[in-house]
C-alpha cells in the first residue's frame, strides 16, 4: 500500500521529508534554467491537467494536487519533485501518440512521489557521502573513502532501478483505474527505445551498441516493456481503456520540435542563432549537433571535427593576443593571418597536437569572440574546410533573426498511395526524415499508412 507523506501531531513535516521539499523548491529553478525555461502550450497543458485530475480521482486519496510544468527542451524526459511539481519536456509530448501513453508517464512520475522514492534516495545519498567522509578522515585513507563511496553509488544505482520498476507497475494499475488503456505504458516505453536508438545512430553509434553504464538509474527499455506488458495482461486483454489518439494529436499540433532558435538551431549543415544574430555553415560532408553552449561537427569519415562557441574578451586584451595565448590545452598556437569576416575583425591561427592538426579562427563582435576550432587527424592542414566555414559566417538582420522559428509538429492526413517515404518528403531540412517519421508515429519500416488517418510530421 502507498501512503501519502505523514505529518506529526504538531503539523510540521517529518525532518527527512522537510529537507527534501526545501531542496525541491531550489531544484525547480535549476530545472527551469537547465531545460530552457517554461514552454507555453495551453491546449496540451489542459489535457495534462485533466489526466492528472483523473489519476487523482482514481487514486482514492493517495494522489494529491500536482502542478505541471512543460519544459522548453527537445529532450525526451519527465521529472517529479517531492513537493508535487511534475515536469515534462515538449520533446516528450511530441513523442507520445495518445492520451493513454502520456497518462502512463505522469502516473509513473506521481508513483515516485507517493512512494517517497526521492526522500529515500536523498537519504541514501547523504549516508553514502557521510560514510566515505568518515573512512577518509578516521582512517586517513582518501582512496578507501572513494572506494566506499563508489560501492555505495553502485548500491544506489541498483536501488534506483528497482524504484523505476516499482513506479512502472504502479503506473499501469493507476492508469487502468482512471479509465485509460493500460497497454499505453508499454507503447510509450517502446517509442522511447526507438527514439533512443534513432538518436544514438545519428551520432555514429550503433543502435545495438551495449555501452557500459553501470551507474544508470533506469533499467533497459526491453526489460521495462516486458514488465509493464505483463502487468497490463493481468488487468485484461488489449483493447480495454481509452486511448484518445485523435485528441492528443490535436493537442500537440503546432508544438515546437527540436532546438529553440534562441539557443541556436541546426538546419542540415547550417547553424542559426537568433539571439546572437549569427549564422554559418559547416564544410561539405559534415554533420552538426547543437549543444547548450557550443556546436559540434564531425566529418562523414570521422577524420575531421569542428567546434564553435563564444567567450568574452578582457577589456585590456587584443584579439591577436588572445588567440596567440592559446585556448586549447596542450596545443601551441600561432597567428598566421588577420582579416575581416562579415565586417568584423578576425584572426586565423594554426596549432599542432600529438595526433591532430588544428586551424583556429576567432571573430570579434564588441566584447564577444566567436571561436572556431577545426581539427584534422594526423598532419594534414585543415585550412580549406576552415576557409569555407568563415566564408559562410554572417550576421543576421533583425528581420532574419525574427523569422528564425523552431520547427513544429504538424498533422497530415494520409492520402491514397501515401507511404512513410512520401510523408517524410514533406519534412524538409530533417536528416534521416523517414526514420524520424517512423519514430514519431510508432511505425515499423514496412508499415502501411491508413487512408485518412493523421500522422505527425516535422515542418516549419
Amino acid at each position: 500500500m502507498l501512503l501519502p507523506p505523514q505529518r506529526p501531531a504538531d503539523g510540521e513535516l517529518a525532518p527527512k521529508l522537510e529537507r527534501t521539499i526545501r531542496a525541491s523548491d531550489s531544484e525547480h529553478l535549476r530545472l527551469l534554467s537547465a531545460f530552457g525555461g517554461e514552454y507555453r502550450a495551453p491546449t496540451a497543458r489542459a489535457v495534462l491537467d485533466e489526466v492528472v485530475a483523473r489519476l487523482a480521482k482514481a487514486g482514492e486519496g493517495q494522489i494529491g494536487i500536482y502542478e505541471i510544468t512543460i519544459l522548453n527542451s527537445p529532450a525526451v524526459n519527465a521529472f517529479a519533485l517531492p513537493n508535487g511539481r511534475l515536469y515534462v519536456t515538449r520533446g516528450l509530448l511530441a513523442l507520445a501518440s495518445d492520451t493513454a501513453e502520456i497518462a502512463s508517464v505522469l502516473a509513473h512520475e506521481i508513483a515516485h512521489v507517493t512512494a517517497q522514492h526521492a526522500v529515500e534516495r536523498a537519504e541514501r545519498e547523504r549516508e553514502s557521502v557521510l560514510v566515505s567522509q568518515v573512512v577518509s578522515q578516521v582512517l586517513n585513507d582518501p582512496a578507501a573513502g572513494a572506494a566506499v563511496q563508489a560501492g555505495s553509488k553502485l548500491s544506489l544505482a541498483r536501488f534506483s532501478r528497482q524504484q523505476e520498476l516499482i513506479a512502472d507497475q504502479i503506473s499501469v494499475r493507476n492508469i487502468s483505474r482512471a479509465g485509460y488503456d493500460p497497454y499505453g505504458a508499454g507503447r510509450f516505453l517502446a517509442a522511447l527505445g526507438r527514439n533512443t536508438a534513432f538518436r544514438n545512430s545519428g551520432q555514429n553509434q550503433s543502435a545495438d551498441d551495449k555501452r557500459l553504464d553501470i551507474l544508470s538509474s533506469h533499467p533497459s527499455t526491453p526489460e521495462r516493456v516486458a514488465a509493464v506488458t505483463a502487468s497490463a495482461r493481468q488487468i485484461g486483454a488489449p483493447g480495454i481503456g481509452e486511448r484518445e489518439a485523435s485528441r492528443w494529436l490535436a493537442a500537440i499540433d503546432g508544438i515546437a520540435f527540436g532546438e529553440d532558435p534562441r539557443d541556436g538551431v541546426v538546419r542540415g549543415r547550417r547553424y542559426i542563432n537568433s539571439a546572437l544574430r549569427i549564422a554559418f555553415a559547416a564544410p561539405d560532408s559534415f554533420s552538426l549537433e547543437s549543444a547548450r553552449d557550443m556546436v559540434i561537427g564531425v566529418s562523414a569519415n570521422g577524420a575531421q571535427a569542428l567546434r564553435f562557441d563564444s567567450v568574452t574578451l578582457k577589456s585590456d586584451q587584443t584579439l591577436e593576443a588572445y588567440v596567440a595565448s592559446g585556448w586549447i590545452d596542450g596545443v601551441e598556437t600561432r597567428v598566421v593571418e588577420t582579416l575581416d569576416v562579415a565586417g568584423q575583425p578576425a584572426v586565423i591561427a594554426t596549432g599542432k597536437g600529438t595526433d591532430w592538426s588544428f586551424r583556429l579562427a576567432a571573430i570579434q563582435s564588441g566584447s564577444r569572440v566567436y571561436r572556431f576550432i577545426l581539427a584534422a587527424k594526423g598532419s594534414a592542414d585543415p585550412e580549406r574546410p576552415m576557409r569555407s566555414v568563415i566564408d559562410s559566417f554572417r550576421s543576421l538582420s533583425p528581420a532574419e533573426a525574427q523569422a528564425a522559428r523552431p520547427m513544429q509538429i504538424r498533422l497530415v492526413a494520409a492520402g491514397d498511395g501515401d507511404t512513410p517515404a512520401s510523408m517524410a518528403a514533406r519534412m524538409a531540412g530533417q536528416e534521416r526524415a523517414i526514420e524520424l517519421f517512423l519514430v514519431l508515429n510508432g511505425l515499423e519500416r514496412n508499415s502501411r499508412l491508413a487512408l485518412g488517418q493523421r500522422y505527425k510530421i516535422v515542418a516549419e
